[in-house]
């Protein structure tokens, strides 16, 4: 059997050995032959395996999980929504909480106000200062007079000034202070007193508080001259309710006329 060699696949003869001659035999259709290479099964199982070489259960599960991500999102929105909505009607109330304070506080303010007045009354400090009065029929015998309301003089806090005394108004501790000046010609021999005492109710003898013992510190060559010398006394004493305070001098008639030099007062501790 030979074949022409010029076609690639040999040719397919059909034999019968009992040929019908009433049937005459039908030739074979010209089919060539087939054989698949590894390349073509590659292809098949790329087609097979679907998309992006992803199998389609593999998409399945991919969607669902965008699926379960975006409802996760939507429903995180939702919940910040619902935050900011709540967050707004608590700033709406606290907004009218404050109006209604607002207003509600000059009512209050009202009603205290006589209360807060009568308190800062009750807590001003009981005080007194007075300045020098000179006077000519002074004598060593009488206490000072003194100017109660001219210029820096006050009384006040139940402190009452009455004929050259300061009245206390309150039991307790007081620091009391008293100045002179005096301006006389100088001598040796002089000197002067001066003292603070008080009078109390069931006491016929006044009670001394405080005294002060000046001497004139002038030589021969200074003799005659016109000296200036004062006294400071001070103290912080225990003074009863209508205690009447005083202060005098040995020699009311030297004392300066500067009046603002001349003064007493006293002030509750």
């Amino acid at each position: 059997m030979s074949y022409d060699q010029r076609h690639r696949y040999p040719g397919v003869f059909h034999v019968d050995g009992h040929q019908d001659q009433e049937c005459p035999p039908v030739p074979p259709p010209r089919m060539a032959p087939y054989w698949s290479s590894p390349a073509a099964h590659a292809s098949h199982r790329r087609k097979s395996n679907g998309c992006l070489g992803i199998s389609h259960s593999g998409v399945t599960v991919l969607l669902l999980l965008f699926l379960l991500v975006f409802t996760t999102l939507g429903f995180g929105a939702y919940q910040i929504h619902n935050l900011q909505v709540d967050l707004r009607l608590i700033h709406k109330t606290d907004r009218m909480h404050s109006s209604d304070t607002n207003i509600l506080t000059p009512e209050k303010q009202v009603g205290l106000e006589k209360p807060v007045l009568e308190k800062v009354e009750e807590e001003v400090r009981p005080a007194a200062h007075v300045i020098g009065r000179i006077h000519s029929i002074s004598s060593p015998k009488t206490h000072l007079l003194w100017e109660p309301k001219t210029g820096r003089a006050f009384t006040e806090g139940g402190v009452v000034y009455q004929d050259g005394a300061l009245l206390v108004n309150h039991t307790g501790l007081h620091h009391v202070y008293s100045r002179v000046e005096l301006m006389r010609p100088c001598s040796p021999t002089h000197h002067f007193v001066h003292s603070v005492f008080v009078r109390r109710a069931g006491r016929a003898d006044p009670l001394m508080l405080m005294v002060g013992n000046r001497k004139d510190a002038c030589n021969d060559k200074t003799k005659d001259s016109v000296w200036t010398s004062d006294s400071y006394l001070a103290a912080a004493l225990h003074l009863q309710k209508q205690d009447r305070v005083f202060v005098n001098v040995s020699h009311p008639r030297d004392l300066s006329h500067n009046h603002y030099a001349n003064f007493f007062g006293l002030y509750k501790i």
